[in-house]
């Protein structure tokens, strides 16, 4: 059975993404584009698209040219969305890069991404340099002012216009790095199209429009800030108040002042919003819907914080490698769709689902694999044909690893995970790649991690680990620490005599949930 999304299809422009965000700028000239939310400055739409200018053509000054991989990696601001659409308008792609991530993961992602260069945010640059040139980048650019770095965004001079390069809508845009259905990364190929799509998809449910304002409060190195708040909010003529890092007071104090009124979080702040004292003082009626992505939010949890700030609080859906909405619950439609449910399917989306122990369709009412088929379907992972052919089924399947329901009205409720991807504050921790750290400490034998509830973050890892006499749960857990972004530090360890593996040597996961 194939379920069909509700809505109208909508046209698909033939534009580059930069082209289709950008395109519009002078008519919404000195309104503003983007304000800093910790110190008021705005950038103007006409401010935004020179810098931009200014940005590619030195950009294509240093040689960056159609196709050129450069990785992008700070905190949310102007500097950053300047120079993500001057790659954009100089023919690159971007690889965005999460700035908690160690210097060795850098590294990895810039070598698998093959980037010729990186961008950086100044306190970064220094430790990155090294790492970026063993994995030939040969350039390091700064977002703003450092100590022994070149500005990539002043390399030409004010009011430079870049040379037309001819990209078609078929090509790459943006490459991020996202774990799929398994532990390892994987660089996943958005092209042009697949994000455009997604931007008209969004924008049925989300009608967003000049007199709106939205909260950069999500990463846009993640595909969630960057498509649904980002792109979405500029294309449409939208003000941006932009944070560098997430601090509730800030927020709380942004959304009053500022008036704003689309809210896009993730289900950690929701459950501030239900216990955090003194958030019915604050005015948040010019909100008219918050939505909560990247991990499933509790029902319950939702009711209880959507009483406290006045405005409906619902849920989407989506993956990086679905650019990445599939499911989104409208604003027309939010009082009669459960806090509970991520809502029907975006338009031009079809969606099956499918039993988990083979590839036929779940029975009527019964849950099963969503498997999502749209034009904002990526074109592959980077390098990885098995990975590719194990997530893209014929006819242009894409498997989830999510295991949903959907009632009679066509809306989704994600109510397991397939995957072994555990979800941290809505960051994804490959389970695999702590196990080979944890493996490498030389009181290690074996070890196996999964994710358990966590009310601070959805979800935490929590490491089992079969270890030699004398070892400090301790010390080890400091070991992975030093080793790993914050975000994916083990918070629970529990030692074990063993780790149960099948036949194949696969670890059993299953059985170490139920250990707990």
């Amino acid at each position: 059975m194939i379920h069909r999304s509700p809505h109208p299809e909508v046209e698909i422009p033939a534009a580059t993404l930069h082209e289709h965000v950008l395109g519009d700028t002078a008519g919404h000239g000195e309104r503003p584009a983007l304000i800093d939310g910790p110190t008021g400055a705005v950038t103007t739409y006409a401010e935004l698209d020179a810098r931009v200018d200014a940005a590619a053509a030195g950009l294509q000054r240093a040689g960056i040219g159609r196709g050129d991989v450069i990785a992008l990696v700070g905190a949310n601001g102007a500097e950053w969305a300047i120079a993500y659409f001057a790659i954009l308008r100089a023919g690159g792609v971007v690889t965005p890069i999460n700035p908690l991530l160690t210097p060795e993961e850098v590294g990895k992602q810039l070598s698998d991404s093959r980037a010729r260069a990186l961008i950086a945010m100044p306190a970064l640059v220094a430790a990155l340099s090294g790492p970026a040139a063993h994995a030939g980048a040969t350039e390091v650019w700064s977002l703003g002012p450092a100590e022994d770095a070149e500005d990539a965004l002043t390399l030409a001079e004010p009011g430079a216009t870049p040379e037309p390069v001819a990209v078609d809508p078929t090509e790459l845009a943006v490459l991020p790095y996202s774990s799929g259905t398994t532990g390892a990364m994987k660089g996943v190929m958005l092209t042009h199209r697949n994000l455009v799509a997604n931007l008209e998809q969004v924008h049925a449910p989300m009608p967003i429009g000049p007199d709106d304002v939205l909260v950069g409060v999500l990463p846009f190195f993640h595909s969630y800030g960057q498509t649904v708040v980002l792109n979405l909010g500029l294309a449409n003529g939208a003000a941006i108040v932009t944070m560098p890092r997430f601090d509730l007071d800030g927020l709380l104090e942004i959304l009053e002042r500022h008036r704003v009124t689309w809210l896009h979080i993730a289900p950690p702040v929701v459950l501030a919003f239900a216990r955090v004292p003194g958030i019915e003082g604050r005015d948040l009626s010019a909100l008219k819907m918050v939505i909560s992505g990247a991990a499933p939010l509790d029902e319950e949890l939702a009711r209880r914080a959507e009483g406290r700030i006045g405005a409906p609080i619902r849920q989407g859906y989506g993956l990086t490698e679905l650019s990445p909405v599939s499911h989104k619950t409208p604003l027309a439609r939010a009082a009669e769709i459960p806090p509970g449910s991520v809502g029907p399917l975006v338009p031009n989306t079809e969606a099956r689902l499918v039993d988990p122990e083979g590839e036929e369709d779940a029975a009527p009412g019964e849950q099963g694999e969503v498997w999502v088929r749209g034009p904002q379907v990526m074109r592959g992972y980077l390098g990885n044909e098995q990975a590719t052919r194990e997530t893209l089924i014929g006819d242009d399947w894409l498997r989830t690893g999510d295991i949903a329901r959907v009632d009679e009205d066509g809306n989704f409720y994600i109510v397991d995970r397939l995957k072994e991807l555990i979800k941290y504050k809505g960051y994804q921790v490959p389970p695999a790649e702590l196990e080979a750290v944890l493996v490498g400490h030389p009181k290690v034998r074996d070890a196996g991690v999964i994710g358990v509830p966590s009310e601070e973050g959805g979800e935490a890892p929590k490491a089992f680990v079969v270890a030699e006499e004398g070892l400090d749960p301790e010390e080890l857990l400091a070991y992975v620490a030093e080793r790993v972004a914050p975000y994916k530090r083990v918070r629970e360890l529990e030692l074990v005599e063993e780790i149960p593996k099948s036949a194949s040597g696969k670890i059993l996961r299953r059985l170490l949930r139920e250990r707990g």
